[in-house]
């Protein structure tokens, strides 16, 4: 499903991938883990397609297209899915329009007939159920006054209705408490863990992990992956720390 070989990517003069190799399959989910800095988001960004993240060197294939050769929209029109560290608030724009606009959006890139609003309002309610998250939020202003459990809640719900083939999801976990941390891994589990989906899971911490279990954990360290394991991998990194493990 995506396939990255040795990918440089610079921000601004600074070289953070130095030559990062990456391959995801259908049905696995992946956890990037690494120490500050290391270029977990810089990851993420550059395979969305953040302007400012330049790709130097290297190629990316992602369903058997040249992901690199793709504008942002068309990225996300493909399958690609990119959940943020932190969602932005968009004032004055309702959650409701928002998502509607979105899903017919890549339906069109996609040659298929737009959502009716009755079948968009049946497929909200639905994934907004699973998440736990009340329809009449999503009729608030996109992430306005929301807490970081509510903000991350309207982002899976989000990716429910969009239904990509791949999740890239940078520190998902950021900002959750313990019951919120469980919901939204358990959306995530129901929405992607399936044969023809994928997740790359970015990540600091092992909690998550917990509810999400991860196939492949990589250790990510200055622009590169410098070791490759299973879940107890990151049990080994909380119990160790980075220095331990890379060096064992």
């Amino acid at each position: 499903m995506l396939k990255i070989e040795n990918l440089h990517t610079t921000v601004g003069e600074t070289e953070i991938l130095k030559g990062l190799d990456l391959e995801v399959n259908a049905g696995e989910i992946h956890a990037i883990m690494g120490p500050n800095g290391a270029g977990k988001s810089t990851l993420s960004y550059a395979l969305g397609g953040r302007p400012g993240y330049k790709v130097t060197e290297g190629s990316v294939s992602f369903m058997g297209q040249d992901l690199l050769d793709l504008e942002p929209h068309e990225r996300a029109a493909a399958g690609l899915f990119l959940g943020f560290q932190y969602p932005v608030e968009v004032p004055g724009v309702s959650n409701v329009q928002f998502l509607r606009e979105a899903a017919n959006a890549q339906r069109k890139a996609r040659g298929e007939e737009p959502l009716t609003g009755g079948e968009f309002l049946k497929l909200a309610k639905e994934q907004a159920g699973l998440l736990k998250l009340d329809m009449d939020m999503l009729k608030r202003q996109v992430n306005v006054g929301f807490s970081g459990g509510e903000k991350k809640r309207a982002e899976m719900v989000q990716m429910g209705i969009l239904a990509p083939k791949l999740a890239v999801l940078d520190e998902t976990d950021s900002g959750l408490d313990i019951d919120a941390l469980r919901v939204v891994g358990d959306g995530i589990n129901t929405i992607m863990r399936k044969p023809d989906k994928a997740v790359l899971l970015i990540t600091h911490y092992q909690r998550l992990l917990e509810v999400v279990k991860p196939d492949f954990v990589h250790i990510l360290s200055q622009g590169r992956i410098v070791k490759t394991g299973g879940a107890d991998l990151a049990l080994q990194l909380e119990s160790e720390g980075y220095d331990a493990v890379m060096v064992a």
